[in-house]
């Protein structure tokens, strides 16, 4: 009997957990809560409505909505720009190096070695500003590493078709980086040829017909600043003989500013070629910073050593014309004789070349001789006796400058007659 009446007892148990009429009172709370009203009554018989949002609509139509709806919206509304689906969508992808990879390490060996660098004929440019400039006038890309990818997405994506990207460690680009502050950011460029560039309009307008020839200039910083001001000037070109550091070298191209991307430069040439690269009339002068004083010890002597506006390094047929005229007395008559003029006098009256020679060798002999087969002559900028000589860049920037300002005058007066 017990038994029968704990199995009827354990019958009458619900199936379901009871559920207090005080849980439904506080659940219709809450959904009273969530509720948006569309009309408020008060107890004066006051009514008031309420406007839905232009911008929201109520959940429930939108879980409605079906599929094909949501896709005709997302259609006008149109796909977010600057997104990395947006950006993959244009065809370009990148590669993630993994620890371990060596293409970082295998291109920057190539690319700061000279010979490997003329050999495979590219360059390094490093920098957001530096590449933006390269691609702008036409330098073709091959490779970029970089740590984020917002850097890459900064750069036109027409220039990056068909262009390696590699993502990189911070640390890998900076243990790389010639740059103080690295910017995350490599590129490996071909090695830019100047008839293919596309310089900037505003330079071409104000191109100005003067050249500068740099003779033996090993000082990558002086090198990267004449570039600099060379293009700041307005010069038409710039011609680098055989024994200057190489244009494209890493420090040069930073100490350029971008200038190599604003004037054409033409590097590693025979000064038997330099007369191709330059107008059938032009004058070549040659720069002379050493002074007055060392001109002075110079005129004493017949050694063409002492004269510190000429490289101690002669070709043989020199050393041996020296030779034989030292017995005569006459062992400075295979020196060039050249005119000297003050750098203020006018000097740009025809296309004119000037030539800038490093200050350890100074320039050669084969500048003088262009300059005498030319009509040209020597540029003497003043200095105070005493001061060795002035800096290449800074001797460059004002023989530049000083032409620009003769050609501005010689305008001027023209302007003037005419009317």
């Amino acid at each position: 009997m017990a038994a029968l009446v704990k199995r009827v007892g354990w019958a009458t148990r619900p199936l379901l957990p009871v559920v207090q009429a005080s849980d439904l009172d506080a659940r219709r709370w809450v959904r009273a809560l969530r509720r948006s009203p569309v009309k408020v009554l008060f107890p004066s018989d006051e009514v008031v409505e309420r406007k839905l949002d232009r911008g929201k609509q109520p959940q429930k139509a939108a879980a409605e909505a079906g599929p094909r709806e949501q896709r005709q919206k997302q259609q006008i509304q149109g796909p977010a720009s600057q997104t990395p689906s947006t950006w993959e969508e244009s065809g370009l992808r990148y590669d993630k190096a993994f620890p371990g990879d060596k293409r970082l390490s295998s291109v920057m060996t190539i690319v700061k070695s000279r010979p490997f660098r003329e050999k495979q004929g590219k360059i390094l440019l490093e920098g957001r500003r530096l590449i933006a400039d390269a691609l702008k006038a036409g330098a073709v890309p091959k490779v970029f590493f970089f740590s984020r990818l917002e850097y890459i997405k900064e750069l036109p994506i027409e220039k990056l078709k068909g262009v390696s990207l590699i993502k990189v460690k911070f640390e890998d680009i900076k243990d790389w980086s010639d740059l103080v502050t690295p910017q995350g950011i490599m590129g490996i460029f071909a090695k830019p040829d100047h008839v293919k560039m596309t310089y900037p309009e505003t330079q071409l307008r104000h191109t100005l017909p003067i050249s500068l020839i740099c003779d033996n200039l090993r000082d990558p910083g002086n090198l990267g600043t004449i570039l600099r001001s060379a293009a700041g000037a307005g010069c038409s070109k710039v011609l680098l003989t055989k024994g200057c550091v190489d244009a494209w070298e890493p420090k040069v191209l930073r100490a350029g500013m971008g200038a190599h991307f604003q004037v054409p430069i033409i590097n590693n040439l025979d000064w038997e070629a330099v007369p191709d690269h330059l107008p059938a009339d032009t004058r070549v002068y040659v720069a002379d910073n050493c002074g007055l004083y060392v001109q002075a010890q110079a005129q004493r002597s017949n050694k063409a050593s002492d004269y510190g506006w000429v490289r101690d390094h002669r070709p043989l047929k020199f050393h041996e014309y020296e030779e034989e005229d030292l017995e005569s007395g006459a062992s400075q008559d295979w020196l060039p004789e050249l005119e000297v003029q003050s750098y203020d006098s006018d000097w740009t009256e025809a296309p004119a070349a000037v030539v800038i020679g490093g200050e350890t060798h100074g320039v050669s002999l084969e500048s003088l001789q262009l300059a005498e087969s030319t009509g040209g002559g020597r540029l003497l900028i003043p200095i105070v006796p005493g001061v060795d000589s002035l800096n290449s860049a800074m001797a460059a920037s004002i023989l530049l400058f000083e032409g620009k300002r003769q050609l501005r005058v010689r305008v001027e007066r023209l302007s003037r007659d005419r009317h």
